[in-house]
């Protein structure tokens, strides 16, 4: 008995189910369609055998990838060692792609089955797979599979943006569109100023420049000698421009009016402007047509490869043609008219238009549009496949054509192909290695650029973190200011004043009633001699001294003045004053003891 396993491939791991024998399957493929919509009679015919999950998002785009190329992975090889059986010649695996079946059988020796009934069983397993494992549901079953397509697709399609040949293929078909629309409306400004200055189009064969000279000579009665100079600039010719100013004197056109010729200015002028986009177009072309193929442009020139890549779809698909089909491209038409009617066939077909095919004789045209050929695609096929694009290659695949040529035209042997290839080779691989150097050069200067940036945002933040503390900063600056001046009075002759403690207004003494009529007697008689002088006690000074610090940590007894003990004074008058003063109290204070 033959059993029966299916291999299925999901988002979320592999999934190995085992069936009936294959001898029933086979038999009931009707059955079999029916039932798949039904997940009780389904589970009747498969069995969920194992299922091994992928580790990660990276690990399973890389099974895709594997599975999508027909390789066998090490995870899957791991996996169907692990749970098929032993016995091989016993076991049939049916898969869904014949590529990973034929690479299954040849690395495992496993006898694998694609299409028929396998295709229905796989078909009801994916619709019933979110059942068949446990833990699985059906939201995270999609999310997986859309998140898995996402990066497929993205892995797929990734390429390298300056080697983009879908920008050709738009450019160089824009560019035939443009010229077919710059030749109908240089057409229509011919036949439109024709009929007011007829004479200027024998004159001026150029579609751009007789647009631009419709555009500045206007009304061709305003035409005279101060506008010869710019006519020559225009025209690029003094005879010529002396032609047109002697043809405006004497023409045959009709009259036209201001608002006929400011519409025909403002046409000319449109065109005008297309022509000259034209060629920016063409610089462009030219520019992409060397970043992504240099040696095709260098063998047969920007505008013919461009034609040729658009034609094919793709530089890659390019690249796969054989020289017969390169050398009939674009010639399809006359191709098949040939094959039915049993003529001819078509020489060439867009490589017609390079310079090689019509520098040689007509016969050999034939011949060299067949060498021709044989070295475009050896040139695309380099351009597609190399790291390093460079022109050299182009370059000795052009001169390999020259000596073509003058072979056929004066007998001349050419070099060997495999002489010029090596010198090609020697030549690539100076210009891929000063090509590599100069890209480091731009990344380590992109590297610089970017740690540059990033420091200056690490930065930002802790600017803006201290700038409220700056603000605080200046805004206690002026308080401090105060305080200083405030502790820093001046020394008045030499004499300082006495220390204060503390800065805090100090209690007053209660005095006594005689000492308050003492106090009294004493104002009566200094008013007299003396002016009164407000005591300013100085604020405390700051303490630049550790030991003082600490001792003034400590709160002492505030000094207080007796009668006897006062303040000394800032002057000598001051003192002799104070003595005189002193004298008299005490005369009054015995005097009133005496009394008593």
């Amino acid at each position: 008995m033959v059993l029966l396993h299916v291999l299925f491939e999901h988002a979320v791991g592999y999934a190995l189910l085992a069936l009936k024998e294959v001898e029933e399957i086979s038999l009931l493929q009707p059955q079999v369609e029916e039932c798949v919509l039904n997940l009780g009679k389904f589970h009747n015919i498969v069995r969920l055998v194992a299922f091994c999950p992928f580790a990660s998002s990276q690990v399973a785009l890389e099974n895709a990838n594997a599975v999508s190329e027909g390789i066998v992975h090490e995870d899957l090889r791991l996996f169907l060692e692990t749970y098929l059986p032993s016995k091989k010649k016993k076991v049939l695996l049916g898969v869904g792609d014949p590529k990973i079946g034929a690479a299954i059988q040849e690395d495992l020796g496993y006898n694998c089955q694609t299409g028929g009934v396998i295709a229905e069983i796989l078909r009801g397993v994916r619709l019933h797979f979110h059942n068949l494992v446990k833990g699985l549901t059906d939201v995270s079953a999609c999310k997986a599979q859309l998140g898995l397509g996402h990066s497929y697709s993205r892995a797929k399609v990734k390429f390298n943006v300056n080697r983009v040949d879908n920008m050709i293929i738009q450019s160089i078909s824009l560019l035939d569109q443009l010229d077919k629309d710059i030749n109908t409306f240089s057409m229509r400004v011919r036949e439109w100023y024709g009929y007011h200055f007829p004479e200027l189009v024998k004159i001026i064969n150029d579609n751009a420049t007789y647009c631009r000279l419709a555009q500045f000579i206007g009304n061709r009665r305003e035409l005279n000698e101060e506008k010869l100079e710019k006519l020559e600039e225009l025209t690029m010719d003094g005879a010529k421009a002396k032609a047109i100013l002697d043809a405006s004197r004497s023409s045959m056109g009709m009259d036209i009016s201001a608002i006929d010729l400011i519409n025909i200015e403002s046409f000319s002028s449109r065109v005008v402007s297309l022509s000259e986009y034209r060629q920016s177009l063409h610089t462009y072309l030219r520019s992409k047509m060397s970043q992504v193929a240099p040696s095709l442009s260098a063998l047969i020139g920007e505008a013919v490869g461009a034609r040729l890549i658009a034609h094919a779809g793709s530089l890659t698909n390019l690249a796969k043609y054989p020289a017969s089909t390169v050398q009939i491209l674009g010639a399809e038409k006359a191709l098949f008219r040939a094959l039915k009617t049993r003529g001819n066939t078509p020489k060439y077909g867009l490589i017609f238009h390079s310079t090689f095919i019509g520098r040689a004789a007509a016969k050999n045209k034939g011949r060299i549009s067949r060498y021709l050929a044989n070295k475009c695609s050896i040139a695309s096929r380099i351009d597609c496949f190399s790291e390093v694009p460079t022109s050299v290659f182009g370059e000795k695949l052009r001169e390999q054509v020259e000596e073509r040529l003058s072979f056929y035209e004066t007998g001349e042997i050419p070099r060997k192909n495999l002489e010029v290839m090596k010198e090609a080779m020697v030549q690539a691989e100076e210009a891929a290695a000063e090509i590599t150097r100069k890209l480091e050069k731009q990344e380590k200067k992109r590297l610089k650029k970017e740690k540059k940036r990033l420091a200056a945002i690490a930065l930002a933040p802790s600017e803006n973190s201290s700038t409220p503390e700056e603000c605080e900063e200046t805004s206690e600056k002026p308080k401090k200011k105060k305080k200083q001046k405030l502790q820093e009075t001046p020394q008045e002759n030499g004499v300082e004043d006495p220390p204060v403690l503390s800065s805090k207004p100090k209690k007053k003494k209660p005095f006594s009633k005689e000492e308050l009529v003492s106090g009294d007697l004493e104002e009566t008689a200094g008013s007299g001699n003396l002016p009164k002088k407000k005591k300013s006690f100085p604020k405390e000074e700051p303490v630049s001294d550790p030991e003082e610090a600490g001792n003034r940590s400590v709160p002492k007894k505030k000094r207080k003045f007796s009668l006897k003990e006062e303040p000394l004074s800032s002057g000598p008058e001051e003192a002799a004053g104070g003595k005189s003063s002193s004298s008299k109290k005490k005369k009054k204070l015995q005097k009133l003891s005496q009394g008593d």
